[in-house]
């Protein structure tokens, strides 16, 4: 994972497009994550583990970004300072109308509400035009599958049976500029 470096002043580039601020799993709990999504790949359906990027992983997005420059990630390396943290991985969430999204629900103790509120009010130009990632209306989720129908829904309920909570951690943050389609580490001991 590259790390996120800038010089004062410079901005991280982004072409008008997003940057999505997101943090992540500790090795077991993302592995039970991929273990799900390779569940759904073998019953055919849709899945996250469909991608094979190098930096596809589970993760829980906390904000979105227009653009990044260096006091954005002095605001960020602070509230990433408060990793690691404890996290607990619940139930499924299904999201959506015509097509569905189905994710794990990242259950929303205080101290995730508070590194989201942190890291959100971190960006100088946040881009969040439905509000999602607002105090009382974000909810934290990992993303299993995307663009589901009804019946497929049905279908992935089926395979995945019984989930079971899974007690993790939160170890880092990391960048994912949708651009370049890089991950960069968001790491306080980088600039040490």
């Amino acid at each position: 994972m590259e790390m996120i470096s800038a010089a004062p002043g410079r901005v991280l580039r982004c072409d008008g497009q997003v940057h999505s601020v997101e943090v992540v799993l500790d090795e077991r709990t993302d592995h039970a994550i991929r273990d799900q999504w390779a569940v759904l790949m073998d019953a055919g359906l849709p899945s996250q583990g469909r991608h094979r990027g190098a930096s596809n992983r589970p993760h829980i997005t906390v904000a979105l970004a227009d653009t990044l420059d260096a006091d954005d990630l002095s605001r960020l390396m602070a509230a990433v300072s408060a990793l690691p943290m404890a996290v607990t991985v619940g139930g499924l969430l299904l999201f959506g109308g015509r097509r569905f999204v189905l994710s794990r629900l990242a259950v929303p103790s205080s101290d995730l509400l508070g590194l989201q509120r942190d890291l959100a009010g971190a960006l100088a130009a946040p881009a969040d035009a439905n509000g999602s990632f607002a105090a009382g209306r974000w909810t934290p989720h990992i993303t299993l599958a995307k663009r589901l129908t009804a019946d497929q829904v049905a279908e992935a309920l089926t395979v995945l049976g019984d989930v079971p909570t899974l007690l993790g951690t939160i170890p880092g943050a990391r960048r994912w500029d949708m651009v370049a389609k890089q991950e960069q580490s968001i790491d306080p001991s980088d600039n040490a």
